[in-house]
Protein backbone atom coordinates (compact mmCIF):
# COMPACT_ATOMS: atom_id res chain seq x y z
CA UNK A 1 0.00 0.00 0.00
CA UNK A 2 2.62 2.24 0.56
CA UNK A 3 4.56 1.69 -2.74
CA UNK A 4 1.27 2.62 -4.31
CA UNK A 5 0.93 5.65 -2.76
CA UNK A 6 4.08 6.68 -3.56
CA UNK A 7 3.14 6.13 -7.55
CA UNK A 8 -0.08 7.40 -7.43
CA UNK A 9 1.21 10.61 -5.74
CA UNK A 10 4.43 11.04 -8.43
CA UNK A 11 1.78 10.35 -11.14
CA UNK A 12 -0.02 13.13 -10.12
CA UNK A 13 2.93 15.59 -10.00
CA UNK A 14 4.21 14.77 -13.32
CA UNK A 15 0.92 15.40 -14.85
CA UNK A 16 0.55 18.35 -12.98
CA UNK A 17 3.43 19.90 -14.21
CA UNK A 18 3.02 18.78 -17.97
CA UNK A 19 0.25 21.67 -19.56
CA UNK A 20 2.99 24.18 -17.74
CA UNK A 21 5.76 22.88 -20.23
CA UNK A 22 3.53 22.94 -22.89
CA UNK A 23 2.86 26.63 -22.32
CA UNK A 24 6.70 27.29 -22.81
CA UNK A 25 6.93 25.69 -25.79
CA UNK A 26 4.86 27.83 -27.61
CA UNK A 27 6.34 31.40 -27.16
CA UNK A 28 9.62 29.34 -27.99
CA UNK A 29 8.16 27.97 -31.09
CA UNK A 30 6.59 31.27 -32.27
CA UNK A 31 9.89 33.20 -32.32
CA UNK A 32 11.85 30.51 -33.81
CA UNK A 33 9.15 30.24 -36.70
CA UNK A 34 9.35 34.05 -37.55
CA UNK A 35 13.12 34.13 -37.22
CA UNK A 36 13.28 31.04 -39.62
CA UNK A 37 10.77 32.50 -42.17
CA UNK A 38 13.28 35.18 -43.29
CA UNK A 39 16.58 35.26 -42.02
CA UNK A 40 17.54 38.77 -44.02
CA UNK A 41 14.90 40.21 -41.22
CA UNK A 42 12.01 39.96 -39.50
CA UNK A 43 8.93 38.79 -41.03
CA UNK A 44 6.76 40.69 -38.62
CA UNK A 45 5.97 44.92 -38.63
CA UNK A 46 6.27 45.46 -34.88
CA UNK A 47 9.58 43.43 -34.33
CA UNK A 48 13.33 44.24 -36.09
CA UNK A 49 16.28 42.24 -36.26
CA UNK A 50 18.99 44.55 -35.02
CA UNK A 51 22.49 44.47 -36.53
CA UNK A 52 25.58 45.38 -35.19
CA UNK A 53 27.30 47.35 -37.97
CA UNK A 54 31.39 47.60 -37.35
CA UNK A 55 32.54 47.12 -41.07
CA UNK A 56 30.67 47.46 -44.25
CA UNK A 57 27.87 45.19 -45.40
CA UNK A 58 24.36 44.78 -47.37
CA UNK A 59 20.66 43.89 -46.79
CA UNK A 60 18.81 43.35 -49.69
CA UNK A 61 14.97 42.45 -50.47
CA UNK A 62 14.17 38.04 -50.20
CA UNK A 63 15.73 36.60 -53.35
CA UNK A 64 17.62 39.51 -55.09
CA UNK A 65 17.87 40.36 -57.48
CA UNK A 66 15.31 38.18 -58.54
CA UNK A 67 11.36 39.14 -57.85
CA UNK A 68 10.77 39.60 -54.43
CA UNK A 69 7.72 37.54 -52.57
CA UNK A 70 4.62 38.69 -51.76
CA UNK A 71 3.11 40.26 -48.37
CA UNK A 72 6.35 40.27 -47.01
CA UNK A 73 7.09 42.78 -43.93
CA UNK A 74 10.78 43.25 -43.00
CA UNK A 75 12.77 45.27 -40.62
CA UNK A 76 16.24 45.83 -39.89
CA UNK A 77 18.06 48.41 -37.38
CA UNK A 78 21.39 48.82 -38.06
CA UNK A 79 23.17 50.00 -34.74
CA UNK A 80 27.05 51.37 -34.68
CA UNK A 81 29.27 52.09 -31.71
CA UNK A 82 28.75 55.66 -30.17
CA UNK A 83 29.84 58.22 -31.51
CA UNK A 84 29.69 57.41 -35.60
CA UNK A 85 27.09 57.51 -38.71
CA UNK A 86 25.56 55.06 -40.53
CA UNK A 87 25.83 55.52 -44.70
CA UNK A 88 23.43 53.45 -47.05
CA UNK A 89 23.54 53.32 -50.40
CA UNK A 90 21.51 51.66 -52.88
CA UNK A 91 22.65 49.46 -55.59
CA UNK A 92 22.45 50.52 -59.24
CA UNK A 93 19.72 47.59 -59.46
CA UNK A 94 16.46 49.14 -57.89
CA UNK A 95 13.19 47.93 -58.98
CA UNK A 96 9.78 48.04 -57.01
CA UNK A 97 6.41 48.13 -58.07
CA UNK A 98 5.34 51.16 -59.11
CA UNK A 99 3.74 53.96 -57.31
CA UNK A 100 0.29 55.07 -57.99
CA UNK A 101 -0.17 59.23 -58.16
CA UNK A 102 3.30 59.24 -57.51
CA UNK A 103 2.89 58.38 -53.88
CA UNK A 104 4.63 54.70 -52.89
CA UNK A 105 1.66 52.80 -51.74
CA UNK A 106 1.54 49.18 -52.11
CA UNK A 107 5.70 48.22 -52.48
CA UNK A 108 8.35 50.22 -50.83
CA UNK A 109 11.46 50.46 -48.84
CA UNK A 110 11.63 53.56 -46.57
CA UNK A 111 13.95 54.66 -44.01
CA UNK A 112 13.84 56.18 -40.87
CA UNK A 113 15.26 58.15 -37.66
CA UNK A 114 15.03 55.98 -34.83
CA UNK A 115 15.48 58.97 -32.83
CA UNK A 116 12.47 60.79 -33.52
CA UNK A 117 10.61 58.41 -36.06
CA UNK A 118 11.59 60.84 -39.38
CA UNK A 119 10.55 59.16 -42.84
CA UNK A 120 14.37 59.84 -44.33
CA UNK A 121 12.56 58.46 -47.73
CA UNK A 122 10.43 56.11 -49.11
CA UNK A 123 11.09 54.65 -52.27
CA UNK A 124 9.21 52.67 -54.93
CA UNK A 125 9.33 51.88 -59.00
CA UNK A 126 12.25 52.04 -60.86
CA UNK A 127 12.37 55.29 -62.16
CA UNK A 128 15.55 56.61 -60.52
CA UNK A 129 17.98 54.57 -57.71
CA UNK A 130 17.45 56.51 -54.49
CA UNK A 131 20.27 58.23 -53.27
CA UNK A 132 22.86 58.44 -50.32
CA UNK A 133 21.63 58.82 -46.81
CA UNK A 134 23.42 59.34 -43.38
CA UNK A 135 21.90 58.47 -39.85
CA UNK A 136 21.51 61.44 -37.74
CA UNK A 137 23.01 59.05 -34.85
CA UNK A 138 24.76 56.24 -34.72
CA UNK A 139 21.18 53.93 -35.72
CA UNK A 140 18.94 53.87 -39.15
CA UNK A 141 15.97 51.39 -39.27
CA UNK A 142 14.96 50.15 -42.62
CA UNK A 143 11.52 48.60 -43.27
CA UNK A 144 10.68 46.64 -46.56
CA UNK A 145 6.85 45.73 -47.41
CA UNK A 146 5.27 44.32 -50.19
CA UNK A 147 1.48 43.69 -50.80
CA UNK A 148 -0.60 40.99 -52.11
CA UNK A 149 -0.07 42.08 -55.68
CA UNK A 150 2.83 42.69 -58.63
CA UNK A 151 6.19 41.56 -57.16
CA UNK A 152 8.42 43.05 -59.19
CA UNK A 153 11.83 42.47 -59.74
CA UNK A 154 15.00 43.22 -58.92
CA UNK A 155 13.68 44.14 -55.33
CA UNK A 156 16.30 46.41 -53.68
CA UNK A 157 20.04 45.89 -52.50
CA UNK A 158 21.35 48.76 -49.74
CA UNK A 159 25.15 48.82 -49.00
CA UNK A 160 25.95 50.30 -45.53
CA UNK A 161 29.48 51.50 -43.91
CA UNK A 162 30.32 53.73 -40.96
CA UNK A 163 30.68 57.55 -41.36
CA UNK A 164 33.13 59.32 -38.95
CA UNK A 165 31.76 63.21 -38.32
CA UNK A 166 34.59 65.71 -38.57
CA UNK A 167 34.37 67.68 -35.98
CA UNK A 168 33.61 71.37 -36.84
CA UNK A 169 32.78 74.54 -35.16
CA UNK A 170 28.79 74.71 -35.78
CA UNK A 171 28.39 77.94 -37.46
CA UNK A 172 24.84 78.90 -36.65
CA UNK A 173 22.51 81.96 -35.62
CA UNK A 174 19.94 79.66 -33.19
CA UNK A 175 20.87 77.46 -30.68
CA UNK A 176 17.44 75.43 -31.96
CA UNK A 177 17.47 73.19 -34.75
CA UNK A 178 15.29 73.61 -37.90
CA UNK A 179 12.89 71.70 -37.79
CA UNK A 180 11.71 72.91 -34.41
CA UNK A 181 11.53 76.71 -35.66
CA UNK A 182 8.30 77.99 -37.52
CA UNK A 183 9.17 78.73 -40.07
CA UNK A 184 9.21 82.64 -39.85
CA UNK A 185 11.86 82.55 -37.44
CA UNK A 186 13.51 79.86 -39.78
CA UNK A 187 13.35 82.98 -42.38
CA UNK A 188 15.31 84.81 -39.69
CA UNK A 189 17.97 82.41 -39.04
CA UNK A 190 18.15 81.35 -42.45
CA UNK A 191 19.19 85.20 -43.35
CA UNK A 192 21.80 85.53 -40.70
CA UNK A 193 24.48 83.58 -43.26
CA UNK A 194 26.84 84.80 -45.00
CA UNK A 195 27.68 81.78 -47.58
CA UNK A 196 25.77 78.92 -48.33
CA UNK A 197 28.10 76.42 -47.13
CA UNK A 198 27.03 77.37 -43.75
CA UNK A 199 23.52 77.51 -44.64
CA UNK A 200 23.73 74.37 -45.55
CA UNK A 201 25.43 72.89 -42.58
CA UNK A 202 23.23 74.45 -40.41
CA UNK A 203 20.26 73.24 -42.21
CA UNK A 204 21.66 69.58 -42.55
CA UNK A 205 24.56 69.24 -40.02
CA UNK A 206 24.75 65.45 -40.64
CA UNK A 207 24.59 65.39 -44.68
CA UNK A 208 25.45 69.09 -45.49
CA UNK A 209 28.13 67.83 -47.80
CA UNK A 210 25.76 65.64 -49.63
CA UNK A 211 23.18 68.05 -49.82
CA UNK A 212 25.41 70.55 -51.29
CA UNK A 213 26.72 68.33 -54.05
CA UNK A 214 22.93 67.22 -55.12
CA UNK A 215 22.22 70.90 -55.02
CA UNK A 216 24.28 71.69 -58.23
CA UNK A 217 23.72 67.95 -59.62
CA UNK A 218 22.46 68.73 -63.46
CA UNK A 219 19.11 67.70 -63.58
CA UNK A 220 16.44 67.34 -66.34
CA UNK A 221 15.40 70.79 -65.81
CA UNK A 222 16.43 73.74 -68.49
CA UNK A 223 18.99 76.06 -66.80
CA UNK A 224 18.40 79.12 -64.96
CA UNK A 225 17.83 82.25 -66.71
CA UNK A 226 20.31 83.66 -64.61
CA UNK A 227 20.21 87.63 -64.27
CA UNK A 228 23.03 89.62 -65.43
CA UNK A 229 23.30 93.42 -64.90
CA UNK A 230 22.93 95.14 -68.46
CA UNK A 231 25.87 97.54 -68.72
CA UNK A 232 25.15 101.30 -69.16
CA UNK A 233 24.26 102.55 -72.28
CA UNK A 234 23.41 105.95 -71.89
CA UNK A 235 25.73 108.15 -73.91
CA UNK A 236 27.03 110.97 -71.28
CA UNK A 237 26.45 114.13 -73.73
CA UNK A 238 25.73 116.86 -71.15
CA UNK A 239 27.47 118.87 -69.18
CA UNK A 240 28.18 118.48 -65.15
CA UNK A 241 25.52 119.93 -63.90
CA UNK A 242 22.85 119.01 -66.04
CA UNK A 243 24.06 115.69 -65.66
CA UNK A 244 24.29 115.21 -61.91
CA UNK A 245 20.15 116.67 -61.86
CA UNK A 246 19.24 114.04 -64.00
CA UNK A 247 21.28 111.31 -62.50
CA UNK A 248 19.98 112.43 -59.15
CA UNK A 249 15.91 113.11 -60.12
CA UNK A 250 13.72 110.69 -61.34
CA UNK A 251 15.94 107.65 -62.21
CA UNK A 252 16.17 103.84 -61.94
CA UNK A 253 18.23 103.19 -58.91
CA UNK A 254 19.50 99.95 -56.66
CA UNK A 255 16.41 99.30 -54.27
CA UNK A 256 16.85 95.93 -51.96
CA UNK A 257 13.76 94.08 -51.93
CA UNK A 258 12.48 91.28 -49.81
CA UNK A 259 11.66 88.15 -52.17
CA UNK A 260 9.17 86.86 -50.03
CA UNK A 261 7.15 89.99 -49.92
CA UNK A 262 7.63 90.52 -53.24
CA UNK A 263 6.47 87.69 -54.78
CA UNK A 264 3.72 86.70 -51.36
CA UNK A 265 5.16 83.67 -51.13
CA UNK A 266 5.06 83.29 -47.16
CA UNK A 267 5.37 79.85 -47.26
CA UNK A 268 8.43 79.66 -48.70
CA UNK A 269 12.15 80.66 -47.68
CA UNK A 270 14.81 81.91 -50.08
CA UNK A 271 17.89 82.67 -49.91
CA UNK A 272 19.58 85.34 -50.06
CA UNK A 273 16.01 86.47 -49.25
CA UNK A 274 16.74 90.22 -50.27
CA UNK A 275 18.04 90.80 -53.83
CA UNK A 276 18.55 94.50 -55.54
CA UNK A 277 16.87 95.85 -58.34
CA UNK A 278 16.55 98.51 -60.34
CA UNK A 279 13.58 100.87 -59.33
CA UNK A 280 12.46 104.41 -60.15
CA UNK A 281 13.60 106.94 -56.94
CA UNK A 282 14.46 110.78 -56.60
CA UNK A 283 12.55 113.76 -56.74
CA UNK A 284 10.45 115.85 -59.65
CA UNK A 285 11.67 119.21 -58.26
CA UNK A 286 11.61 120.11 -61.99
CA UNK A 287 9.16 118.81 -63.27
CA UNK A 288 7.76 120.11 -66.69
CA UNK A 289 4.07 119.03 -65.85
CA UNK A 290 1.75 122.18 -65.23
CA UNK A 291 0.11 120.53 -61.89
CA UNK A 292 0.90 120.87 -57.73
CA UNK A 293 3.03 117.99 -57.42
CA UNK A 294 5.29 115.60 -59.36
CA UNK A 295 5.69 111.79 -59.28
CA UNK A 296 8.85 109.99 -59.79
CA UNK A 297 6.83 106.61 -61.58
CA UNK A 298 8.26 103.57 -64.00
CA UNK A 299 7.80 104.22 -67.82
CA UNK A 300 9.10 101.53 -69.00
CA UNK A 301 9.27 97.79 -66.53
CA UNK A 302 10.97 94.11 -67.74
CA UNK A 303 10.74 91.19 -66.08
CA UNK A 304 14.26 89.81 -65.01
CA UNK A 305 15.29 86.70 -63.55
CA UNK A 306 17.65 85.72 -60.28
CA UNK A 307 19.04 82.00 -59.60
CA UNK A 308 18.34 81.83 -55.49
CA UNK A 309 18.41 78.66 -53.14
CA UNK A 310 14.56 77.71 -52.11
CA UNK A 311 13.57 76.20 -48.95
CA UNK A 312 9.88 75.20 -49.01
CA UNK A 313 8.34 72.42 -46.05
CA UNK A 314 8.11 68.71 -46.92
CA UNK A 315 4.09 67.62 -46.86
CA UNK A 316 3.41 65.03 -44.19
CA UNK A 317 7.10 64.59 -43.07
CA UNK A 318 9.75 67.28 -41.36
CA UNK A 319 12.23 68.33 -43.33
CA UNK A 320 12.99 70.77 -45.85
CA UNK A 321 13.11 70.82 -50.31
CA UNK A 322 16.28 72.57 -51.54
CA UNK A 323 16.45 73.61 -55.07
CA UNK A 324 17.75 76.24 -56.86
CA UNK A 325 15.00 78.04 -58.98
CA UNK A 326 14.36 80.98 -60.75
CA UNK A 327 12.46 83.86 -59.48
CA UNK A 328 11.19 86.96 -61.86
CA UNK A 329 11.59 90.11 -60.23
CA UNK A 330 10.30 94.16 -61.69
CA UNK A 331 13.31 96.06 -62.99
CA UNK A 332 12.10 99.86 -64.02
CA UNK A 333 14.23 100.77 -67.07
CA UNK A 334 13.08 104.26 -67.33
CA UNK A 335 11.39 106.49 -65.55
CA UNK A 336 9.36 109.60 -66.04
CA UNK A 337 7.79 112.85 -63.51
CA UNK A 338 4.00 113.01 -63.90
CA UNK A 339 1.45 114.63 -62.03
CA UNK A 340 0.31 112.67 -59.29
CA UNK A 341 -3.14 110.88 -60.27
CA UNK A 342 -1.96 110.42 -63.18
CA UNK A 343 0.53 107.59 -62.85
CA UNK A 344 -1.54 104.66 -64.34
CA UNK A 345 -1.50 107.00 -67.91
Amino acid sequence: MHVLGLLLLLTSALAGRSPGARAEANPSGKFQFSSDKEQNGVQDPQHERIITVSTNGSIHSPKFPQAYPRNTVLVWRLVAEENVWIQLTFDERFGLEDPEDDICKYDFVEVEEPSDGTVLGRWCGSGAVPGKQISKGNQIRIRFVSDEYFPSEPGFCIHYNIIIPQVTEAVSPSMLPPAALPLDLLNNAVAAFSTLEDLIRYLEPDRWQLDLEDLYRPTWQLLGKAFVFGRKSRVVDLNLLKEEVRRYSCTPRNFSVSIREELKRTDTIFWPGCLLVKRCGGNCACCLHNCNECQCVPSKVTKKYHEVLQLRPKTGVRGLHKSLTDVALEHHEECDCVCRGNSGG
